[in-house]
């Protein structure tokens, strides 16, 4: 950048015009030039005394073009970002927003003393500390509390993002914002599941810790409605599309796997075992259908699934293929039921292994769903 000397006649032109756009651009002017490495410590220390005058000018435009211009500058003096971040809106939100010279003492007391505006400018900071966080969310200021929650450089204690679902849970925007943070602590989550809709509830299961019979259920419940309300063709790419954001979030666990086959779901068995296997779902149904033993268990070894499950995986298949839908009311649910109490019956018999929360959580379901009257009739 080339060098532009502040000159004497800047400042008297600045002192001595009546006009505030003549004031507005020479604030401009020299508020751009202030970051220059090459200005002189006598020059910078002139540019600091003409904002000192510039701050208490009554042309909000002149003010403004000092914020615009030193909203991004880490060598302001702190007395004036303190003063320009205090001033009315037009001026304060750039420096509210940008600045990284006013501490977070300043910007708690701005957010305690000053308006809902500043409060969201400070809740879009790139960075957002706890404290600050806490500050806004004690504000109860709803849109600056989304804005806060939507900010992925916020960091937001658990405390404080209880106090979010307590006072704010119902809100369909903070919801949303809350869900898709990068990181939710299981507590929240799960108080979470209870109030939003089943299109976040998914998300929810997809993107942060839950406890593996909740998120197996989410997930699981996921699955029944797109079977239900979609096509053969949008259901296949739905259940793909959900598979590969489970395994992208680590959220595609082999609980969750070994589960929905037990319930019987084996085109979500079969799109896992594709997307952990690394091929095809085509050549992933044709190993694991295959009449002899070797296909299952070349793919299953495959996709790094804990050995203790294949049994139980072997079992599971072998029922599936054995087991058909009736065509009566409840018939998804019945196909469920018998594909479970088949498997348990055979848990003993075959040295089927469960890990104990897989076995409670099967026998929980078993027990839901609606009894097998048309196989007893």
């Amino acid at each position: 950048m080339k060098k532009r000397t502040l000159s004497k006649q800047d400042v008297e032109k600045l002192l001595a015009d009546s006009s505030g756009e003549v004031r507005a651009e020479t604030a401009a002017k020299i508020a751009s030039e202030f970051g220059d490495a090459s200005l002189s410590d006598n020059e910078r220390k002139l540019a600091e005394e003409i904002f000192r005058l510039m701050i208490k000018d009554a042309e909000v435009r002149v003010r403004e073009a000092l914020s615009q211009n030193l909203k991004e500058n880490p060598l302001v003096p702190h007395d004036i970002a303190v003063s320009l971040a205090k001033d009315v809106d037009a001026v304060a939100l750039p420096v509210l927003q940008f600045s990284e010279v006013l501490s977070d003492s300043d910007l708690i007391e701005i957010v305690r003393s000053q308006g809902a505006a500043k409060q969201v400018a400070i809740a879009q900071r790139e960075k957002v500390s706890t404290e600050v966080s806490s500050a806004l969310i004690d504000s109860a200021n709803e849109e600056a509390v989304t804005q806060l929650v939507s900010n992925k450089g916020a960091d937001i204690s658990e405390s404080s993002l209880q106090k979010v679902v307590d006072e704010f849970g119902t809100k369909e925007k903070i919801q949303s914002a809350m869900v898709n943070r990068p990181a939710l602590p299981v507590t929240v989550s799960e108080r979470l599941v209870t109030m939003v809709s089943a299109h976040l509830k998914e998300e929810l299961a997809k993107r942060h810790e839950l406890s593996d019979s909740l998120a197996t259920d989410l997930i699981l419940q996921s699955r029944e409605r797109a079977t239900i309300t979609l096509s053969n063709e949008g259901s296949q790419e739905d259940l793909e599309r959900l598979i590969e954001q489970l395994h992208k979030n680590g959220r595609l666990t082999p609980s969750i796997v070994l589960r929905a086959l037990c319930m019987g779901d084996l085109d979500f068995y079969e799109a896992a075992m594709a997307q952990l296997a690394g091929i095809s779902v085509v050549n992933v149904r044709q190993l694991i259908h295959d009449s002899g033993r070797l296909g299952l268990k070349a793919v299953y070894d495959k996709t790094g699934l804990p050995e203790s499950h294949f049994t139980a995986v072997r079992a599971a298949i072998d029922v599936a293929q054995e087991t058909d839908y009736d065509g009566g009311e409840n018939d998804r649910e019945r196909y469920s039921r018998r594909m479970i109490e088949r498997i348990l019956t055979q848990y003993g018999d075959l040295g089927v292994e469960f890990d104990s929360d897989d076995l409670e959580y099967l026998l929980a379901k078993m027990n839901e769903l609606p009894a097998d009257t048309q196989n007893a009739a």
